[in-house]
């Protein structure tokens, strides 16, 4: 089972810094094409092997491609700006998909199930909305012991153990084929916390140069991913990128 965060974040107060932080956050925010992330040379070829496909809470930072992809998220702010874009998008609960079962070829849930407090039950709606044939793109943070007041602060309700994560995608029918380091969060405690100082004391103006500044050079500065079969080695990782198949 995975190791819940200290008492800090509650369900309670996960769900409301989730509700509250990312109606914010993508209120002010430009939506990001997909093809300019670095998980596109992988999608694109999932894409071409998939045409029915869905995204859960991508918010304006979708890594599958706008025109033929169902978008599932909480904020409603996400969803009017992709709409206004002609995606077909629609606000749900991961733990409740409005979808059929077995509809979808591609199921993408990147940076959503550590914020999730029944990820047992979201795990469970994304293998059922999924075809026997799917693949699952899924991303986590990982290490209990690596928690910091940023993970309180962005609505984590918990990291999980590599182990961990690899023995729950198991139990819900799913294999890891093959992963790759993930994540773009900085490592430097001073960093973190001038961020989380602004983004309390000044939320509207940190927000705007998250959007309009850091992000754009966060983008600059991905590098290719480099994927490994399994499961990478997980010392020091903050963050994976895990490409599943039903076992």
């Amino acid at each position: 089972m995975p190791t819940l965060a200290p008492t800090r974040s509650r369900a309670e107060n996960v769900n409301r810094i989730n509700r509250s932080f990312y109606e914010s956050l993508w209120s002010g925010a430009r939506l990001v094409e997909p093809n300019r992330f670095n998980t596109w040379p992988l999608v694109s070829k999932l894409v071409a092997q998939a045409p029915r496909r869905l995204e859960v809470a991508p918010g304006l930072r979708p890594r599958l491609p706008l025109d033929g992809t169902c978008f599932m998220d909480l904020s409603g702010a996400a969803i009017t700006a992709l709409r206004t874009r002609n995606a077909m998008a629609t606000r749900g609960s991961i733990t409740a998909l409005p979808y059929a079962d077995a509809s979808f070829d591609l199921v993408c849930a990147l940076d959503i199930l550590e914020h999730v407090v029944d990820d047992d039950g979201a795990l469970s709606e994304l293998t059922r909305v999924a075809d026997p044939r799917a693949a699952l793109l899924l991303s986590v943070p990982l290490h209990a012991d690596a928690w910091t007041s940023f993970d309180d602060f962005v609505g984590h309700y918990r990291r999980y153990e590599p182990g961990d994560i690899a023995a729950r995608l198991a139990t819900h029918g799913w294999r890891i084929e093959q992963s790759a380091v993930y994540g773009m969060q900085p490592s430097s405690p001073t960093l973190l916390a001038l961020g989380e100082k602004y983004l309390t004391q000044h939320r509207e103006r940190a927000l705007w140069w998250y959007n309009r500044v850091f992000m754009p050079i966060g983008l600059r500065l991905q590098k290719p991913l480099s994927w490994q079969p399994g499961l990478v080695p997980s010392t020091g990782v903050d963050e994976v990128l895990l490409l599943c198949r039903r076992t």
